[in-house]
């Protein structure tokens, strides 16, 4: 099929090569040139507007979104908006909060146009292993997608999961999955590199990779980069999040649902940004007032 990717950066570049390699057809744009270049260079037609990119497109047309989530995704979509005809469709690769797409849909609905919420996970390795992809959106609207779905997932690697939001709610919950199997390996490396056995980290991921119930595509990324880095010395231990973490939790509020692993791993990566603790000083004035523990001083 012939494809309108938006947003040719880490991931959509990558997704937009693996779909000319699979013998689709892709137009690009992005609004840096260098993306533009890199997206021709693979084998993409590249366009400098959206205006090109929906005129070098035949009706009814496909158009891709893989920008970041929030107000590029809104404007992005406001924009299309107005340059579809009725029977064209959108799909948001993006991690956007499923809200979002269920209200996106219904506007665009209003204009006759098809809107796909794809949750879309692989990283920079889904050039050569795939994509794992999660729908949401019409049954219709997603098997015209067939073509380009087949070409970016490896086999059995795409669902529609359900109507408009479901893709975005099952890849939020995904993500929130992600933080706490990020968090038990984390922690659980560290107990093992503080240990008093001089313990080759690089050596028991490798052993777990084979036969053990721990074993993992996590566990493999690891041992690679403890291959590289031994005792991960060019690593700060300074962990971003991309919101779906907490997306998860809230959820799991609002539904009532105990999600203690989930919550706790998302406040871990925001205590990995701190250089100093406000409340582990408190809690250490504390024991000094009322137990006589000994406090260090703050640093100069």
């Amino acid at each position: 099929m012939r494809l309108g990717m938006v947003g040719l950066g880490r991931m959509g570049g990558n997704m937009a090569t693996r779909l000319v390699r699979r013998g689709q057809k892709v137009v690009g744009h992005a609004r840096s040139e260098a993306s533009r270049a890199a997206a021709a260079a693979n084998g993409a037609e590249a366009m400098d507007s959206l205006e090109g990119l929906v005129t070098a497109l035949e009706p009814p047309r496909a158009v891709w979104l893989m920008v970041p989530a929030g107000d590029p995704t809104e404007s992005t979509v406001a924009s299309l908006s107005d340059l579809l005809d009725g029977g064209d469709l959108v799909v948001d690769g993006g991690n956007s909060n499923f809200t979002d797409s269920v209200r996106r849909a219904a506007a665009l609905a209003q204009r006759g146009i098809a809107f796909v919420d794809a949750g879309v996970s692989g990283g920079i390795w889904g050039l050569e292993e795939g994509y794992c992809l999660m729908l949401g959106g019409p049954a219709d609207a997603i098997e015209r997608l067939r073509p380009a779905l087949d070409a970016l997932a490896p086999p059995d690697g795409w669902a529609h999961v359900g109507p408009s939001g479901a893709g975005h709610f099952v890849k939020m919950v995904h993500n929130g999955i992600e933080y706490g199997l990020l968090q038990a390996y984390g922690e659980g490396f560290e107990i093992l590199e503080s240990s008093v056995y001089d313990l080759d980290l690089h050596a028991i991921a490798e052993v777990w990779r084979h036969g053990s119930v721990v074993r993992s595509w996590l566990l493999d990324l690891l041992a690679g980069a403890l291959e590289k880095d031994p005792e991960l010395g060019s690593v700060r231990g300074y962990v971003e999040d991309s919101g779906e973490g907490r997306w998860t939790v809230l959820t799991a509020i609002d539904q009532d649902v105990p999600a203690p692993i989930t919550a706790l791993s998302l406040f871990a990566r925001f205590a990995s940004r701190q250089d100093e603790s406000f409340a582990a000083k408190v809690i250490a004035a504390l024991r000094g007032e009322f137990g006589g523990h000994a406090v260090r001083p703050d640093r100069p």
